[in-house]
């Protein structure tokens, strides 16, 4: 008998057809709750288990496994994008590239462990010499997972305080993340998509910001509904990626665009491969960065990130 579990996804070109019901796991039908911001369902996924299958922030499943919430991912990684262009300055400051940023200010949109900011912070420490540890990093929110305790050098930025008045007042040096639309702030970062591109040529790296998790309960109760709930996300992507080489995706996005410009500059026949090996070199090295910026506080096995199903799938 199947059994009907609830889900949230942003819908968007890889699983609208999970979405409006074309694709549906092998047993396992998908009740999607929409939540306008969704990084409100993470929270309640980490702090609630509200869900029996839940889109995540990659970061926030590694903190919220350490410390021990039921939660187990599949290798679905629904969100990839480029975040050299997520670090914003004003344009009549100082600060003209990361390495100034030593003993300086920054703020961080929303929690310190936000993918975004992990990713940039990652950028700034190896492509340009930034000592992360010299930065105070100043938050505009708090962690999805509340039992984590970050180093002594993030601070809260304060009730009511907005990065982007902070940055243009000159409380922070630079912030991360805030998406600031003004003609005072510019990137950090010059041409920051060429920087990405050719971080996306030569490493191959194609950040991963999102993947799914699926509540500890009902893999226990159905231990085959991983498979199917994978696979039901790569049938759904298929199509998607055909329309993409192709060109056919009608009134194409953001996300839409840049999954085409990966394809032309890569060559590769999918931008957004599930499945845990083709992914490796990409896991290992948001790890890395996690445990260098005091986030994680023990290694992490990327395998066994995963539900032991799934590991080798591919789709």
């Amino acid at each position: 008998m199947a059994e009907r579990l609830t889900a949230v996804t942003r819908t968007q070109g890889n699983n609208r057809a999970l979405k409006d019901g074309t694709v549906v796991p092998a047993g396992f039908p998908l009740a999607f709750e929409e939540v306008p911001v969704l990084v409100d369902a993470f929270r309640r996924m980490v702090r609630e288990l509200a869900y029996d299958v839940s889109e995540m922030a990659l970061t926030t499943y590694l903190i919220a496994r350490e410390h021990g919430v039921r939660f187990t991912a599949l290798p679905v990684f629904l969100v990839r994008g480029f975040h050299h262009g997520a670090i914003q300055v004003r344009s009549d400051g100082v600060i003209t590239e990361p390495a100034k940023l030593a003993g300086r200010r920054v703020g961080v949109s929303r929690g310190y462990t936000v993918t975004t900011g992990v990713w940039a912070r990652a950028n700034m420490a190896t492509g340009y010499g930034l000592d992360l540890d010299r930065v105070t990093w100043v938050l505009s929110g708090d962690e999805h997972v509340a039992a984590y305790v970050p180093p002594p050098n993030v601070v809260p930025a304060g009730p009511g305080k907005k990065l982007g008045q902070m940055l243009l007042d000159g409380e922070v040096d630079a912030v991360i993340g805030a998406a600031l639309d003004s003609p005072d702030v510019v990137p950090l970062i010059p041409d920051a998509e060429a920087a990405a591109v050719a971080a996306l040529r030569d490493q191959g790296l194609y950040p991963i910001n999102h993947l799914v998790v699926v509540k500890d309960q009902v893999l226990e109760r159905h231990p085959e509904a991983a498979v199917a709930i994978f696979e039901a996300f790569a049938e759904s992507k298929r199509p998607y990626v055909a329309g993409l080489r192709s060109g056919a995706v009608a009134a194409p996005d953001a996300a839409d665009r840049l999954h085409a410009r990966v394809m032309e500059v890569t060559g590769w026949s999918d931008p957004l491969p599930y499945g845990v090996e083709a992914n490796r070199h990409v896991l290992d090295g948001l790890i890395a960065q996690a445990r260098d910026q005091h986030i994680l506080r023990t290694a992490v096995d990327v395998d066994a990130m995963f539900a032991p199903s799934v590991r080798k799938l591919a789709g």
